[in-house]
């Protein structure tokens, strides 16, 4: 039999992303998979990715691999995909998502306020604009003051400054952490009632050519209908700011149980200055969609309250 070729990055995260994806495959087609590994511009690119856009710059040597026939899939972070899908690609599956929210890694095992309130204006490290912004505002909330400061790295890199001395903390995605088992280095969970994620953080994506029926339907199986609806609002809120993937826009749809029964979905949107001196956080939530349309239409409409409120403004400061 002929292995499917799942293309990736090279990282730690992507392979072990990736390896998790396709001992499903393998699973539900019995057909082995063969990782081939591909270096993207956001791997070899030293600078800050909101510098270099942010947007694709994990995915585009992905895509090009899967146009080209030399993988037959791949597997991304949802939340490095530019929210225009290519009529070429179909994007055939979303997995069930893992935890959605952000982890601090700090020195001495503090949580956010217990650093924020420690006495010195502790640095912390994010190469996220939609952190800085939150993590501004919320020290500002507890009558404190943190610097951020603008990292890259992978995540031992990220870690080691923090071990090394040179910050106080990091913040990382804790699916990512406990992707690669180190979950237990996380000193506080941030709660998304305060920040919100990346749009589909947590979420992966899995992409092949349209033009391959067959082997869309299958990685199809791999779908998760809820996860597909939560991500697609937050997509779609996302394309109707106008915004990027490095711009310090946050939001997350999570589903609302009565019992064991999902009744509903909420839908939370945030965009800020970074330094945290202003934040438009909205949020809406009406029945779980029942089509992707539907789960984008609720994502456009509170993207238009929020710019009504002034988001457009925001985001422009980050230029600044």
């Amino acid at each position: 039999m002929n292995a499917l070729r799942l293309g990736t990055r090279r990282s730690r995260l992507a392979m072990a992303q990736s390896g998790g994806v396709a001992e499903q495959v393998t699973r539900l087609t019995g057909l082995p998979v063969e990782l081939v590994e591909i270096t993207t511009y956001g791997d070899v690119s030293r600078e800050a990715l909101a510098r270099i856009g942010g947007t694709g710059v994990f995915a585009t040597a992905l895509r090009e691999a899967l146009l080209a026939g030399e993988i037959d899939f791949a597997v991304h972070s949802l939340k490095d995909l530019p929210t225009t899908q290519p009529p070429e690609l179909a994007l055939a599956a979303v997995p069930r998502r893992a935890d959605a929210r952000d982890a601090l890694v700090a020195r001495d095992g503090l949580a956010f306020d217990q650093l924020a309130a420690s006495g010195r204006r502790p640095r912390i490290g994010t190469g996220s604009p939609r952190r800085a912004a939150q993590l501004n505002a919320w020290a500002r909330a507890l009558g404190c003051e943190i610097e951020t400061v603008a990292i890259r790295g992978n995540v031992d890199t990220r870690i080691g400054y923090v071990r090394d001395g040179e910050l106080d903390a990091v913040v990382l995605a804790a699916a990512g952490l406990q992707r690669i088992g180190r979950a237990e280095e996380v000193t506080d969970l941030l709660p998304p009632d305060i920040v919100l994620p990346a749009p589909g953080q947590g979420a992966l994506a899995v992409e092949c050519a349209a033009s391959n029926a067959a082997l869309t339907a299958r990685l199809g199986e791999l779908d998760d209908p809820h996860t597909r609806v939560a991500v697609t609002a937050e997509r779609s809120l996302l394309a109707a700011l106008e915004a990027g993937c490095s711009a310090p826009v946050g939001a997350y749809a999570d589903l609302l149980e009565d019992g064991q029964t999902v009744t509903e979905m909420r839908l939370r949107g945030a965009v800020g200055t970074i330094d945290g001196s202003a934040l438009v956080q909205l949020s809406t939530t009406g029945p779980v969609p029942g089509t992707a349309d539907e789960a984008a239409a609720m994502g456009r409409e509170l993207a238009d309250e929020m710019l009504a409120k002034g988001a457009a403004g925001l985001m422009g400061e980050r230029a600044h």
